[in-house]
């Protein structure tokens, strides 16, 4: 077993453990290897200290006696909260994608039935909801998989 510390393109770090450096490859490699707090895929390796231990057994670095962290699980109270919050959003309401803002429009001018939804806008569509009075909130994560 081997283990990294991470991070994500969006600066969350976070340490994990793998079989081996080849096992770890593949992962990030299929996009397999994500960040547990907002689900990028783009992860990389970080500085970290080696966990060396002196001729009496005993280790220089506490960090090796860590239990093992998954990618997909949550490390503190604010990881929980918003794993939480996503899997409510994700069973009580519709993915609709990059198609969020036009949905939202139709929803909004009567031209849809309202119901709940969530998906991804770019910062000019949600600018322009915003004004025209649309009801939206931005999320604190990012969608699992990529959309294109």
């Amino acid at each position: 077993m081997i283990r990294y510390a991470l991070k994500c393109a969006n600066g969350h770090k976070f340490d994990s453990w793998f079989a081996s450096t080849e096992a770890f490859e593949t992962l990030l490699t299929r996009g397999l290897a994500t960040c547990g707090t907002c689900g990028s895929p783009k992860v990389e390796k970080t500085l970290m200290a080696p966990g060396v231990r002196t001729t009496k057994g005993k280790e220089v670095a506490e960090v090796a006696k860590e239990a093992p962290v998954s990618l997909a699980t949550p490390s503190n109270k604010v990881e929980v909260a918003i794993a939480e919050l996503r899997a409510k959003i994700e069973a009580n309401s519709d993915y609709v994608g990059l198609k969020f803002a036009a949905e939202a429009r139709k929803m909004h001018d009567g031209d849809a039935p309202t119901r709940a939804i969530f998906g991804e806008a770019n910062p000019a569509e949600a600018k322009a909801l915003i004004e025209d009075g649309v009801p939206i909130l931005p999320l604190p994560f990012g969608p699992k998989q990529k959309a294109n």
